[in-house]
């Protein structure tokens, strides 16, 4: 066990923190097959769920966050994260990781500040441009800092930052379709302009609002849309579609093959989360960007004006999406040097590999 290459990856919540901690995972097994990975989550969150589907092990520790509307309730919050410091002690125990990754989350600050305490060397992997309370808490612990924005040094210190940017999923750099055969695959015209809406796991309501609220123009653009609703929304939008004839509005719940839907569109409608970001700059993918007000610290906007500044994206704020998104999107979709400049500018921000990057600086603190 002395020689194992034994990693424990915590965090999660949020398919943002989940989809970055399995490439993580996924890019250590590749360099060392032998690697024993271990993940800690928060008991009830998706990443209970995500992690055993993507083949990996998973202990839930019972931690949520502080109720800052009602601060009585966080008694018993305080009661979670004293039970959590003690699960993860055992966890960490029984598993003897030579090294810890945390990605942002809840259950990564019990289980990285044990670590810690117990001189088990950490990485944390910042995906926002405006870090997270529980990484700037474990900042001071931690060996190396991987982060995806500039001047991170603000919240950081700076000795220790690696810019790695964000891990991605595999298959939305790595379709062999054409723009064509995309389409084709959606059931759509392969001749026609196509903009594609995706709201996150967990924020489509404004962006399916905005669509819903301008059925009119879709009618009449000429443009082909396709609509992940998130299945929360889907039942509800189909009834309200029932009796309309909207052969240009391609409706589903969720999209499994993100690189065909890419590829199909020439402009994507997006909330700002800071993984699908960094999809779109690799791809070099236009995009608007209508930022999710209900994060903390706002940080969805500020991912979207890190961007916006670099002129790499076009910003809309949730508040107006309904009244301006989607008459916005009609108009650029059909301005092919707006597209252009967009695409070349948002491509000068992806940083290729990630995965790989930061799998190598586990590995390096793991076996120092």
């Amino acid at each position: 066990m002395n020689n194992e290459l034994r990693i424990i990856i915590s965090g999660g919540g949020t398919g943002g923190h989940i989809f970055p901690a399995v490439s993580i995972a996924n890019a250590i097994k590749a360099k060392r097959p032998d690697a024993k990975i271990l993940f800690v989550g928060a008991k009830g969150r998706m990443e209970m769920q995500r992690v055993p589907a993507a083949g990996y092990e998973i202990k839930g520790l019972p931690i949520c966050g502080f109720d800052r509307k009602h601060l009585l309730k966080n008694f018993a919050v305080l009661f979670r994260i004293w039970k959590s410091q003690r699960m993860a002690k055992k966890i960490i125990k029984d598993f003897k990781p030579k090294a810890a990754v945390g990605v942002g989350g809840y259950a990564s600050g019990p289980t990285l500040n044990v670590c810690a305490s117990k001189g088990i060397p950490c990485l944390i992997q910042e995906q926002n441009s405006y870090a997270g309370v529980t990484n700037m808490l474990l900042a001071k612990k931690a060996q190396k800092i991987c982060v995806a924005y500039e001047g991170m040094e603000r919240f950081f210190p700076a000795d220790k930052i690696i810019m790695t940017g964000n891990p991605v999923r595999q298959n939305v750099l790595s379709t062999t379709l054409t723009k064509e055969e995309a389409r084709k695959q959606f059931g759509l015209s392969p001749e026609k302009k196509t903009i594609l809406l995706v709201g996150g796991s967990l924020g489509a309501r404004t962006i399916n609002e905005s669509v819903l609220q301008n059925l009119d123009i879709i009618e009449k653009s000429g443009v082909q849309f396709i609509w992940q609703t998130g299945k929360y929304y889907h039942e509800s939008i189909i009834n309200q579609l029932k009796d309309k004839d909207l052969p240009m509005l391609k409706v589903t719940d969720f999209i499994s093959d993100m690189g065909a839907a890419y590829q199909a569109a020439d402009l994507v409608i997006s909330r700002a989360g800071a993984s699908s970001i960094s999809e779109f700059c690799l791809i070099g993918k236009p995009v608007i960007l209508v930022p999710s007000p209900n994060v903390a610290e706002d940080h969805q906007t500020k991912n979207a004006m890190a961007l916006v500044n670099k002129d790499a994206a076009i910003y809309v704020k949730d508040a107006d999406a309904p009244a301006v998104l989607i008459k916005k999107a009609v108009g650029i979709v059909e301005d092919a040097q707006k597209l252009g400049s967009m695409s070349e500018n948002i491509k000068k921000l992806g940083l290729k590999n990630s995965a790989d990057v930061i799998a190598d600086e586990v590995i390096k603190i793991a076996t120092k």
